[in-house]
Protein backbone atom coordinates (compact mmCIF):
# COMPACT_ATOMS: atom_id res chain seq x y z
CA UNK A 1 0.00 0.00 0.00
CA UNK A 2 2.90 2.37 1.06
CA UNK A 3 4.40 1.76 -2.74
CA UNK A 4 1.28 2.69 -4.25
CA UNK A 5 0.73 5.58 -2.71
CA UNK A 6 4.31 6.89 -3.26
CA UNK A 7 3.95 5.97 -7.14
CA UNK A 8 3.82 9.01 -9.45
CA UNK A 9 1.19 8.67 -12.32
CA UNK A 10 0.57 11.62 -15.02
CA UNK A 11 -2.26 12.72 -13.02
CA UNK A 12 0.06 13.86 -9.97
CA UNK A 13 2.51 15.57 -12.33
CA UNK A 14 -0.19 18.76 -11.55
CA UNK A 15 0.00 22.13 -13.23
CA UNK A 16 1.29 23.63 -10.24
CA UNK A 17 4.52 21.27 -10.11
CA UNK A 18 4.74 21.92 -13.85
CA UNK A 19 4.79 25.80 -13.58
CA UNK A 20 7.62 25.60 -10.62
CA UNK A 21 9.58 22.94 -13.08
CA UNK A 22 9.01 25.63 -15.58
CA UNK A 23 10.08 28.85 -13.16
CA UNK A 24 13.11 27.47 -11.93
CA UNK A 25 14.36 26.20 -15.47
CA UNK A 26 13.86 29.88 -16.97
CA UNK A 27 15.61 31.23 -13.88
CA UNK A 28 18.39 28.81 -14.70
CA UNK A 29 18.50 29.73 -18.15
CA UNK A 30 18.48 33.16 -17.61
CA UNK A 31 21.52 33.04 -14.71
CA UNK A 32 23.12 31.07 -17.60
CA UNK A 33 22.90 33.83 -20.19
CA UNK A 34 23.08 36.93 -17.80
CA UNK A 35 26.70 35.64 -16.71
CA UNK A 36 28.41 33.51 -19.17
CA UNK A 37 26.67 33.92 -22.79
CA UNK A 38 25.14 37.96 -23.31
CA UNK A 39 28.16 39.22 -21.24
CA UNK A 40 30.88 37.59 -24.16
CA UNK A 41 28.88 37.81 -26.99
CA UNK A 42 29.22 41.87 -28.47
CA UNK A 43 26.45 43.04 -31.31
CA UNK A 44 27.29 45.37 -34.05
CA UNK A 45 24.37 48.05 -34.35
CA UNK A 46 24.35 49.86 -37.87
CA UNK A 47 23.37 53.26 -37.94
CA UNK A 48 23.21 55.91 -40.49
CA UNK A 49 23.10 59.77 -38.91
CA UNK A 50 22.18 62.88 -41.03
CA UNK A 51 23.62 65.91 -40.42
CA UNK A 52 22.89 68.67 -42.36
CA UNK A 53 26.37 70.28 -42.05
CA UNK A 54 28.08 67.48 -42.79
CA UNK A 55 30.61 68.06 -45.86
CA UNK A 56 29.25 66.54 -48.79
CA UNK A 57 32.45 64.68 -50.33
CA UNK A 58 32.57 62.94 -46.21
CA UNK A 59 29.31 61.55 -47.10
CA UNK A 60 29.46 57.65 -45.70
CA UNK A 61 32.03 59.12 -43.10
CA UNK A 62 32.23 55.52 -40.65
CA UNK A 63 33.36 55.95 -36.69
CA UNK A 64 33.07 52.88 -34.78
CA UNK A 65 31.77 53.45 -31.07
CA UNK A 66 33.14 51.86 -28.21
CA UNK A 67 32.61 52.77 -24.13
CA UNK A 68 32.84 50.97 -21.20
CA UNK A 69 35.56 48.69 -21.05
CA UNK A 70 36.44 48.24 -17.67
CA UNK A 71 39.07 45.98 -18.04
CA UNK A 72 39.69 42.63 -16.13
CA UNK A 73 41.24 39.48 -16.76
CA UNK A 74 38.78 37.36 -15.66
CA UNK A 75 35.15 38.79 -17.24
CA UNK A 76 35.49 41.67 -19.41
CA UNK A 77 38.72 40.75 -21.61
CA UNK A 78 36.28 38.00 -23.69
CA UNK A 79 34.52 41.26 -25.33
CA UNK A 80 36.93 43.11 -25.73
CA UNK A 81 38.82 40.79 -27.61
CA UNK A 82 35.73 39.66 -29.67
CA UNK A 83 34.92 43.28 -30.34
CA UNK A 84 38.66 43.90 -31.53
CA UNK A 85 38.31 41.65 -34.79
CA UNK A 86 35.14 42.62 -34.79
CA UNK A 87 35.47 46.77 -35.34
CA UNK A 88 38.32 45.65 -37.61
CA UNK A 89 36.01 43.63 -40.16
CA UNK A 90 34.14 46.96 -40.47
CA UNK A 91 36.64 48.88 -41.59
CA UNK A 92 35.52 52.10 -39.74
CA UNK A 93 37.46 55.44 -41.00
CA UNK A 94 37.55 56.57 -37.36
CA UNK A 95 37.55 54.60 -33.96
CA UNK A 96 35.86 56.81 -30.85
CA UNK A 97 36.37 54.99 -27.33
CA UNK A 98 33.96 57.05 -24.95
CA UNK A 99 35.56 56.09 -21.67
CA UNK A 100 35.88 54.12 -18.64
CA UNK A 101 38.64 51.55 -19.50
CA UNK A 102 39.08 50.72 -16.24
CA UNK A 103 36.79 50.13 -13.00
CA UNK A 104 37.18 52.29 -9.56
CA UNK A 105 37.76 48.95 -6.33
CA UNK A 106 34.33 48.40 -5.21
CA UNK A 107 35.78 46.31 -1.99
CA UNK A 108 38.85 47.79 -1.39
CA UNK A 109 40.78 51.24 -1.69
CA UNK A 110 43.68 49.67 -4.09
CA UNK A 111 43.48 52.46 -6.42
CA UNK A 112 46.77 51.81 -7.53
CA UNK A 113 46.54 48.45 -9.13
CA UNK A 114 43.09 48.83 -10.31
CA UNK A 115 44.85 51.41 -12.48
CA UNK A 116 47.18 49.50 -13.89
CA UNK A 117 44.55 47.52 -15.66
CA UNK A 118 44.89 50.03 -18.20
CA UNK A 119 47.85 48.58 -19.76
CA UNK A 120 46.40 45.68 -20.99
CA UNK A 121 43.14 47.45 -21.77
CA UNK A 122 45.31 49.68 -23.93
CA UNK A 123 47.61 46.72 -25.48
CA UNK A 124 44.28 45.01 -26.68
CA UNK A 125 42.52 48.32 -27.90
CA UNK A 126 45.76 49.18 -30.22
CA UNK A 127 44.97 46.10 -32.40
CA UNK A 128 41.91 47.80 -33.86
CA UNK A 129 42.69 49.88 -36.78
CA UNK A 130 40.94 52.82 -38.93
CA UNK A 131 42.87 54.94 -41.08
CA UNK A 132 42.13 58.69 -39.38
CA UNK A 133 43.23 56.22 -36.19
CA UNK A 134 42.11 55.54 -32.35
CA UNK A 135 40.38 58.68 -30.25
CA UNK A 136 39.24 58.89 -26.57
CA UNK A 137 38.11 60.67 -24.20
CA UNK A 138 38.38 59.41 -19.87
CA UNK A 139 35.40 58.39 -18.06
CA UNK A 140 34.13 58.71 -14.35
CA UNK A 141 35.70 55.20 -13.52
CA UNK A 142 39.26 56.38 -15.10
CA UNK A 143 38.97 60.22 -13.47
CA UNK A 144 38.28 58.21 -9.49
CA UNK A 145 41.07 55.69 -9.80
CA UNK A 146 44.07 57.57 -12.25
CA UNK A 147 43.54 59.35 -14.93
CA UNK A 148 47.38 60.59 -15.72
CA UNK A 149 48.10 56.61 -15.60
CA UNK A 150 44.95 55.72 -17.89
CA UNK A 151 45.86 58.36 -20.43
CA UNK A 152 49.90 57.52 -20.17
CA UNK A 153 48.67 53.79 -21.01
CA UNK A 154 46.18 54.62 -23.91
CA UNK A 155 48.40 57.28 -25.70
CA UNK A 156 51.86 54.80 -25.34
CA UNK A 157 49.77 52.30 -27.85
CA UNK A 158 48.42 55.23 -30.37
CA UNK A 159 45.38 56.16 -28.86
CA UNK A 160 45.37 59.80 -28.51
CA UNK A 161 43.12 61.01 -25.59
CA UNK A 162 41.29 64.48 -25.97
CA UNK A 163 41.31 66.61 -22.81
CA UNK A 164 39.17 69.50 -22.93
CA UNK A 165 40.60 69.66 -26.61
CA UNK A 166 39.68 69.94 -29.98
CA UNK A 167 41.54 68.81 -33.60
CA UNK A 168 41.07 68.73 -37.23
CA UNK A 169 40.12 65.72 -39.11
CA UNK A 170 41.21 66.02 -43.17
CA UNK A 171 40.21 64.19 -45.82
CA UNK A 172 39.06 64.53 -49.17
CA UNK A 173 40.55 68.20 -49.40
CA UNK A 174 37.68 69.04 -46.35
CA UNK A 175 38.07 68.31 -42.65
CA UNK A 176 35.90 68.19 -39.51
CA UNK A 177 36.87 68.93 -35.58
CA UNK A 178 36.95 66.12 -33.40
CA UNK A 179 36.34 67.67 -29.70
CA UNK A 180 36.84 65.59 -25.94
CA UNK A 181 35.94 66.29 -22.89
CA UNK A 182 37.11 65.48 -19.26
CA UNK A 183 34.87 63.41 -17.22
CA UNK A 184 31.57 65.76 -16.49
CA UNK A 185 31.49 64.62 -12.72
CA UNK A 186 35.19 65.28 -12.05
CA UNK A 187 33.95 68.86 -12.62
CA UNK A 188 36.85 69.50 -15.20
CA UNK A 189 34.56 69.20 -18.16
CA UNK A 190 35.09 72.95 -20.09
CA UNK A 191 33.17 72.69 -23.54
CA UNK A 192 34.01 76.56 -23.99
CA UNK A 193 37.75 75.91 -23.79
CA UNK A 194 37.46 72.68 -25.58
CA UNK A 195 35.91 74.58 -28.90
CA UNK A 196 38.36 77.67 -28.41
CA UNK A 197 39.73 77.91 -32.12
CA UNK A 198 37.43 75.65 -33.70
CA UNK A 199 35.53 77.23 -36.48
CA UNK A 200 31.70 77.44 -35.81
CA UNK A 201 30.63 77.26 -38.88
CA UNK A 202 33.00 73.58 -39.23
CA UNK A 203 31.31 70.58 -38.09
CA UNK A 204 32.28 69.61 -34.70
CA UNK A 205 31.77 65.68 -33.00
CA UNK A 206 31.73 65.72 -29.90
CA UNK A 207 33.20 62.83 -27.31
CA UNK A 208 31.94 62.82 -23.51
CA UNK A 209 31.39 60.41 -20.85
CA UNK A 210 27.94 61.22 -19.75
CA UNK A 211 25.36 61.19 -22.51
CA UNK A 212 23.49 63.93 -20.10
CA UNK A 213 26.12 66.47 -21.02
CA UNK A 214 24.26 66.76 -24.34
CA UNK A 215 21.87 69.46 -22.40
CA UNK A 216 25.38 71.65 -22.07
CA UNK A 217 26.39 70.59 -25.21
CA UNK A 218 23.39 71.48 -27.13
CA UNK A 219 24.13 75.44 -26.11
CA UNK A 220 26.91 75.18 -28.38
CA UNK A 221 28.06 74.99 -32.31
CA UNK A 222 27.91 70.47 -31.95
CA UNK A 223 26.57 68.52 -34.29
CA UNK A 224 27.13 64.99 -32.99
CA UNK A 225 28.00 63.76 -29.10
CA UNK A 226 29.38 60.53 -28.53
CA UNK A 227 28.88 58.72 -25.05
CA UNK A 228 28.48 55.69 -23.25
CA UNK A 229 28.48 55.91 -19.15
CA UNK A 230 24.96 54.04 -18.78
CA UNK A 231 25.62 50.50 -19.79
CA UNK A 232 21.93 50.58 -21.35
CA UNK A 233 21.16 49.83 -17.52
CA UNK A 234 23.18 46.21 -17.67
CA UNK A 235 20.29 44.46 -16.57
CA UNK A 236 17.03 45.50 -18.48
CA UNK A 237 13.18 43.54 -17.39
CA UNK A 238 10.81 43.70 -20.47
CA UNK A 239 8.37 46.51 -19.98
CA UNK A 240 9.81 47.76 -16.72
CA UNK A 241 13.31 48.65 -18.26
CA UNK A 242 16.58 48.94 -16.47
CA UNK A 243 17.44 48.11 -13.07
CA UNK A 244 19.78 51.21 -12.59
CA UNK A 245 21.02 53.75 -14.25
CA UNK A 246 24.07 56.16 -13.27
CA UNK A 247 23.39 59.69 -12.61
CA UNK A 248 24.14 61.72 -15.84
CA UNK A 249 22.92 58.45 -17.90
CA UNK A 250 19.43 58.89 -17.15
CA UNK A 251 17.85 61.09 -19.65
CA UNK A 252 19.69 59.41 -22.77
CA UNK A 253 20.70 56.12 -21.47
CA UNK A 254 20.91 54.12 -24.63
CA UNK A 255 20.63 54.77 -28.51
CA UNK A 256 20.37 57.78 -31.02
CA UNK A 257 18.15 61.14 -29.64
CA UNK A 258 18.19 64.56 -31.46
CA UNK A 259 18.85 67.16 -28.85
CA UNK A 260 17.93 70.63 -30.14
CA UNK A 261 20.25 71.34 -33.75
CA UNK A 262 22.46 68.22 -32.00
CA UNK A 263 22.43 64.52 -32.54
CA UNK A 264 23.70 62.14 -29.60
CA UNK A 265 24.12 58.22 -29.23
CA UNK A 266 24.66 56.57 -26.04
CA UNK A 267 26.68 53.59 -26.74
CA UNK A 268 25.57 50.66 -24.35
CA UNK A 269 29.48 49.62 -23.32
CA UNK A 270 31.55 46.46 -23.63
CA UNK A 271 31.63 45.51 -20.14
CA UNK A 272 30.45 45.41 -16.71
CA UNK A 273 30.44 46.75 -13.27
CA UNK A 274 29.54 45.26 -10.10
CA UNK A 275 28.01 41.48 -10.76
CA UNK A 276 29.51 40.94 -14.34
CA UNK A 277 25.90 40.26 -15.75
CA UNK A 278 24.40 41.41 -19.21
CA UNK A 279 20.67 40.62 -19.13
CA UNK A 280 18.43 42.25 -22.59
CA UNK A 281 21.04 44.55 -22.93
CA UNK A 282 23.92 42.76 -25.06
CA UNK A 283 27.15 44.38 -24.96
CA UNK A 284 27.48 47.00 -28.29
CA UNK A 285 29.78 48.24 -30.86
CA UNK A 286 28.15 51.03 -32.64
CA UNK A 287 29.06 51.66 -36.27
CA UNK A 288 27.81 55.30 -37.30
CA UNK A 289 28.07 56.08 -41.28
CA UNK A 290 27.52 59.62 -41.14
CA UNK A 291 25.47 61.18 -43.98
CA UNK A 292 25.50 64.59 -45.52
CA UNK A 293 21.70 65.86 -45.25
CA UNK A 294 20.24 68.63 -47.62
CA UNK A 295 19.04 71.71 -45.57
CA UNK A 296 15.10 70.79 -46.72
CA UNK A 297 15.54 67.30 -44.93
Amino acid sequence: MSNARNHVTPRSFTRRKFLALAATAGVAAIAIDSALLEPNRPRVVRRDVPLRRWPEPLDGFKIAVLSDFHYDHRFSVHPIHAAVKMVNELNPDLIALAGDFVSIPIFDDDQRRAALAAEPCARLLHQMQAPHGSWAVMGNHDYYTNPAHVTAALQAEGIRVLANESVPIETNSVRFWLAGVNDVTGGSADLGKTLHGTPADEVTVLLAHEPDFVDEASRFPVDLQLSGHSHGGQVRIPFIGPLYLPPLARKYPWGMYRVGALSLYTNPGLGTVGPPFRWNCPPEITLLTLRHAPASS
